[in-house]
């Protein structure tokens, strides 16, 4: 089976991720196709991609089953192995229909990793700036309060996996240490 992609008439191509998944014995292969012009100059293509397997839990795609909420389980582990765990506050959300995705605006109080520098000071800030991304089928809304911003980085963008507010996170966290359960340990505020 052939999936297109994206056509040379079809909307702008900058900026756009592609998801897709196979089940684990087909056999896939990725095709390209360009058509023929005279002047090449003008008409250079890239393109980047990333092979995901489900060995470690994640989901292979990662579109697919993001707008769910983590329970607490999903959260202690997201805290272990997520790219970036940022505490902070929601400043925006800008919704880019066009790429169906939604782009949170975060000010981050503590960076506790990130993987690449995804939140840094900007201008006079104490606080590290940074953008998360979602789908817009999320229906992320700008909010009050502390979060725990959780997730991974997809072609040089931060994906969100888990965002539980702050004080939920501290109440789940406190609870798995006392009972030896809690898979990692960070420093609280």
């Amino acid at each position: 089976m052939l999936e297109l992609l994206l056509s040379e008439t079809g909307p702008s191509p900058h900026s756009r991720v592609h998801c897709f998944s196979w089940h684990p014995h087909q056999k896939v292969a990725l095709f390209l196709q360009a058509t023929p012009h005279q002047d090449i100059s003008r008409r250079i293509a890239s393109f980047r991609y990333e092979l995901r397997s489900d060995w470690d839990g994640q989901s292979s795609n990662f579109c697919i089953g993001a707008c769910r909420p983590c329970n607490d389980t999903e959260i202690l582990m997201a805290v272990c192995t997520s790219d970036f765990v940022v505490r902070g506050n929601i400043r925006t959300v800008f919704n880019d229909k066009d790429v169906q995705e939604s782009v949170i605006a975060v000010s981050a109080t503590r960076v506790y990793r990130q993987k690449f520098t995804l939140f840094q000071p900007r201008g006079h800030s104490v606080k590290s700036l940074g953008d998360i991304k979602t789908p817009l089928s999320c229906g992320v809304r700008p909010g009050p309060g502390s979060f725990l911003f959780m997730g991974w980085v997809h072609f040089g963008d931060a994906w969100l996996g888990c965002a539980p507010r702050y004080k939920d996170f501290k109440r789940v966290y406190e609870t798995s240490k006392e009972t030896h359960e809690n898979p990692c340990e960070i420093a609280l505020d």
